[in-house]
């Protein structure tokens, strides 16, 4: 049976959290003497207690104090964790570094050649837990690197020739960990590139990039204005375009053509937008039972990638 939508597991509306304020102010003492606003036996001056007009406010502990600047950092950087993640981005000459922290172990791991590029500081898994977000699985290896550059779309189509391409369109999907694990279904299944939209598609985190298991740094990434013209500009160029919708009209076994494709899969709670979708020759489900409503859609990506291996092409 059809599955009802493409939504998946992620993409759940959540209650906003609410800052606690007081139920009602309290009403502060009447001053003695002298005029409102003012302290009692301070004149009009307006200078705090021992300010000095001729020089700088003295320290006053327990204040906030801006650290200063770590020269050490990366301008625009972020951390990158995961062994595969860290070794894929370290391998990638298109990729501009800063430090990596490494426990011994990944050190080893990693071997000597790939840490040439950067400076290492080797830690204990405990401090550098301390570097990155709450709960990430560093697995002993982060690295600081800056997001990577838009690939050109010729210049990917043009190192394709001679086989079969695919390129997987991705409408507004936001979860880094969704778009990891399609990252790295597509550069199993030797997907020519993904593209998103830049304005809406996920920051390359250290999340995403850790669920893509080095496929960000091993798969073109495309970054575009409007997915709309980049559909128009395939189908110039002999895409057969292809929305994946629980709603298609035919299975998407059923769907698979000859030359090139374009695959495109909406966001995880609406969908792919209508604009999109009218821009595509094609739209094709996937069957699952009744009982389950719908997939997550990174396992829809997964489907739909082996059905076009499955068909004897090279995806």
């Amino acid at each position: 049976m059809r599955h009802k939508d493409t939504k998946g597991d992620f993409g759940k509306t959540r209650r906003p959290g609410f800052e606690k304020t007081r139920g009602k102010t309290e009403k502060k003492p009447e001053r003695s003497g002298g005029k409102p606003g003012f302290k009692a036996g301070f004149k009009k001056a307006g200078f705090k207690p021992g300010f000095n007009p001729a020089s700088k406010p003295a320290h006053q502990p327990g204040r906030a104090e801006r650290a200063p600047a770590d020269p050490n950092r990366l301008a625009g950087g972020q951390w990158l964790y995961g062994l595969h993640a860290v070794q894929a981005a370290l391998a990638n000459p298109r990729r501009n570094l800063g430090r990596a922290v490494l426990t011994p172990r990944a050190v080893e791991l990693i071997g000597e050649k790939l840490l040439k590029r950067v400076r290492v500081d080797v830690m204990e898994p405990g401090a550098i837990d301390r570097m990155l977000p709450p709960g990430a699985v560093h697995q002993g290896a982060a690295l600081e690197a800056s997001p990577l550059k838009s690939r050109d779309l010729d210049e990917v189509l043009a190192e394709s020739k001679g086989s079969r391409r695919v390129i997987l369109i991705l409408d507004q999907l936001s979860d880094p960990h969704n778009v990891g694990a399609i990252l790295r279904t597509a550069c199993a299944f030797g997907v020519t590139a993904v593209v998103v939209q830049d304005r809406h598609g996920p920051p390359q985190s250290g999340a995403l990039a850790k669920a893509a298991s080095g496929a960000l740094d091993l798969i073109p990434y495309i970054e575009v204005v409007n997915l709309s013209r980049l559909l128009d500009d395939l189908a110039t160029r002999g895409f057969w375009r292809i929305a994946l919708a629980g709603d298609g009209e035919t299975s998407m076994a059923e769907a698979v053509p000859v030359g090139d494709v374009a695959l495109v899969l909406g966001s995880e709670g609406s969908g792919i937008r209508r604009l999109v979708r009218e821009h595509c020759e094609a739209s094709a489900f996937i069957p699952i039972e009744r009982t389950m409503e719908s997939l997550n859609v990174s396992n829809a990506a997964a489907i739909a990638l082996y059905e076009l291996r499955r068909a004897g092409t090279s995806a």
